[in-house]
């Protein structure tokens, strides 16, 4: 069975951790200088690094050329070719211990670590304890765990990772070191997108690789695995196959939307409206899409110094888009008040069996004449 992409292009050293500068900074500066703590918790959204950073750690901790190497240390990054080093990438770790607590809430799966963690290593430096989703663990669970976070020994690290990290204890996130993974800015996940078509030589539209950069909603792996969906089916990668395989309608078709709405055509709107719905698109999320996009125009429309951040976060397409169509807004209050009606629009058809009609209502109340 091939290996899935995002784990093929999983970070292999800390740089590789696009779009986590602060984090890649300070555990580079704990390993160059031998202060790693005993209990780390990262949080943020999915799919933007936090398990991998912890299999880093484990790299770094454990790696032999690092231990043996004092210029080496220096670098603060795991060699990738001592034993450690590989059978941690390669999941056959025995110091590296992994629990989901998705489904590995319990106090057992707690007590079974309890008990691991008195014995040494077998061959490594340090045992690693990566437990993912932690916000999922039992009440008893955590208070098990707490008391393992208290007085740990000293060849064991802790690392928890969450995506809601209000959910963690604070008597358990007071006892570790917290990193906050930040959502990735569709910008980074389009340049990871684009080295890993131009590495497997794939051949695929711009405005396709837009569209599932978008869609992975600043998650690398969301990207990664909707990339292989994409390559996965034959024939041709253009804009149109993709919109057809995910079901989202691209920039395209949102930007000519949102020029109809702002122009204030009622019949322009109805009927391109209808031509997107008769292709099987997603009408919920374009809804979304819509909201989100408008939003930007308005907010520019008001401050245009917001183009510092959206040229960070978007496309220069995007952004063009945004800026042009801020520029073509005569009515601000319509705009607001369109808004709104998509807003309301949005949670009625999230769970309405008739998911145009509200999205038809809130066009024709705003834009009839």
């Amino acid at each position: 069975m091939a290996l899935a992409i995002y784990r093929r292009y999983r970070p292999r050293v800390l740089a590789d951790l696009i779009g986590q500068e602060l984090v890649v900074e300070i555990l580079g500066n704990a390993a160059r200088t031998d202060k790693i703590s005993h209990a780390y918790l990262f949080h943020g959204p999915r799919g933007t690094g936090k398990t991998s950073a912890a299999r880093l750690l484990a790299k770094i901790v454990n790696c032999e050329t690092r231990l043996k190497d004092e210029v080496f240390r220096k670098k603060g990054e795991p060699c990738n070719k001592c034993r450690p080093c590989i059978e941690i990438d390669e999941g056959r770790a025995l110091d590296v211990v992994e629990l989901d607590a998705a489904s590995n809430r319990g106090i057992e799966e707690i007590r079974n670590i309890r008990e691991g963690i008195r014995l040494a290593p077998t061959s490594y430096k340090y045992k690693v304890f990566i437990i993912d989703e932690a916000h999922q663990l039992t009440k008893f669970a955590a208070d098990a765990l707490l008391k393992t976070l208290e007085e740990p020994p000293s060849h064991a690290i802790f690392v928890l990772a969450t995506t809601e990290e209000d959910k963690i204890p604070v008597t358990i996130s007071s006892r570790t070191q917290r990193f906050h993974f930040h959502r990735l800015p569709i910008k980074a996940v389009l340049e990871k997108l684009n080295k890993i078509v131009k590495a497997e030589k794939i051949e695929i539209e711009d405005a396709a690789l837009e569209l599932i950069a978008t869609s992975s909603e600043g998650s690398f792996r969301d990207a990664e695995s909707l990339l292989e969906q994409v390559i996965s089916m034959s024939g041709s990668m253009d804009l149109e196959s993709v919109e057809r395989i995910l079901g989202k309608v691209g920039l395209v078709r949102t930007d000519i939307l949102t020029g109809y709405l702002i122009e204030g055509s009622l019949e322009k709107t109805l009927d391109y409206l209808a031509e997107i719905n008769e292709m099987g698109f997603n009408l919920v999320q374009l809804t979304k899409d819509l909201i989100h996009y408008l939003r930007r125009i308005l907010a520019y429309k008001f401050d245009n110094k917001l183009e510092i951040y959206y040229e960070r976060e978007f496309t220069k397409d995007e952004v063009d888009s945004i800026k042009r169509h801020a520029a073509s807004v005569k009515n601000v209050d319509k705009l607001i008040d369109l808004i709104k009606s998509l807003i309301r629009a949005y949670s009625q058809m999230r769970y309405s069996p008739f998911t145009l009609v509200p999205l038809e209502v809130a066009i024709i109340e705003n834009l009839k004449s």
